[in-house]
């Protein structure tokens, strides 16, 4: 029981220093953007033009939350939103070609910093650790809401 109690803060404290990390490697190589602006340029190069509550469900993020990062990213100039004639209340969210550009330039920074992290680590503990996170995720599904 005390190893299992072990496991979560070690989960958030590696969440914590990927994050800085990445934000680190994108300063250094003068690429402006948070790894969370970053995820939401990766998601629309995956499929551009994305229903906006969708985006906050597929980034585990509240709508407002959501909304925040896009608008701050609407005054950079890396993505606009284009309203739902049929419907007002839904949104669709495009990657502009800055928006592009800069998704291009970051993405192998970003792979770059996962190598170093993975560093050492073997296939098989790669796999192991994949798949006692989705079983803590599964785990957490049943206890509580996803971020809606």
């Amino acid at each position: 029981m005390i190893l299992k109690q072990l496991l979560i803060p070690h989960i958030g404290k590696t969440a914590k220093l990927m994050s800085f990390c990445i934000g680190d490697q994108f300063i250094e190589n003068n690429i402006k953007l948070t790894k969370e602006q970053w995820l939401l340029l990766k998601k629309l190069h995956e499929r551009n033009g994305q229903v906006q509550n969708d985006l906050a469900f597929i980034t585990d993020r509240s709508k407002t939350s959501l909304t925040r990062l896009i608008g701050t990213m609407e005054k950079k100039g890396l993505v606009y939103r284009v309203g739902c004639e049929a419907d007002r209340r839904i949104n669709r969210v495009y990657y502009t070609e800055k928006g592009k550009d800069i998704f291009a330039q970051a993405e192998p920074v970003f792979l770059e910093v996962i190598e170093q992290l993975t560093e050492n680590l073997s296939e098989e503990q790669v796999k192991l650790t994949i798949e006692s996170l989705k079983q803590i995720i599964k785990n957490a599904e049943k206890i509580t809401k996803p971020i809606l």
